[in-house]
């Protein structure tokens, strides 16, 4: 159920001040699938990281666990690929997705939840965007810059390509969950991919109006 206002305000992330300090979003490496009953609905627990293999072991949870009436979501994100296959297989069961009080879903979390053709952001759970990024590994950033022009404009090139290409998939994932693409551009796309500079900020927590605005969440 999404609410408008929490009991105690969590502390601001001085860094990234739309967000509180600490972020609940599960410490396992690979995405954990558990089904069981809360309050009398059936529920898939998905939490930790978004890896690769993802959209298979979704899909192994979905037919494994009989009938799930909705899929709770708590993940630091991972692979945006990744994220986007398994929204694609969520709207495919249409099974509603939530975020529960507490929780967090960030990054490649975004389009798995976003994939619930019902979609519910509770008060205290947390829809955190970012700018996607190629170049997290800066020591191979680095190492392409040793090397010399030639090569450190192959990889920019390489990066813009790829990064073009997942900005148009990005944009084709919304428009089919019926999810605003401002979204993308007036949110998303306005926050730095890494930190640098005064400006440290490199994700956003959604507020209940953004939330509703964007029509990311859907149902209350």
């Amino acid at each position: 159920m999404l609410l408008t206002g929490a009991a105690t305000a969590p502390a601001p992330d001085p860094l990234n001040p739309s967000c509180p300090r600490a972020l609940n979003w599960s410490t396992y490496p690979r995405m954990k699938f558990t089904a069981e009953t809360i309050d009398g609905v059936r529920v898939l627990r998905a939490e930790g990281g978004i890896d690769e293999d993802v959209a298979l072991r979704l899909k192994d949870a979905l037919a494994n666990n009989g009938t799930i009436d909705e899929i709770w979501l708590r993940s630091p994100g991972g692979d945006a690929r990744a994220g986007n296959a398994a929204g694609k297989i969520i709207r495919e069961s249409q099974i509603p997705t939530r975020i529960p009080a507490g929780w967090a879903c960030f990054s490649a979390c975004n389009f798995m939840f976003m994939g619930g053709a019902i979609r519910f952001v509770d008060d205290g759970g947390l829809f955190v965007v970012h700018m996607f990024t190629h170049v997290g590994d800066k020591d191979a950033v680095r190492s392409e810059l040793a090397k010399g022009t030639d090569s450190a404009i192959g990889m920019i090139g390489d990066v813009e390509q790829d990064s073009a290409i997942l900005a148009s998939e990005d944009n084709d994932f919304l428009i089919r969950m019926g999810v605003s693409r401002k979204l993308l551009t007036e949110v998303m796309y306005q926050q730095k991919a890494v930190a640098s500079g005064s400006d440290k900020s490199t994700r956003r927590c959604l507020s209940v109006a953004e939330a509703i605005k964007y029509n990311v969440a859907n149902a209350q």
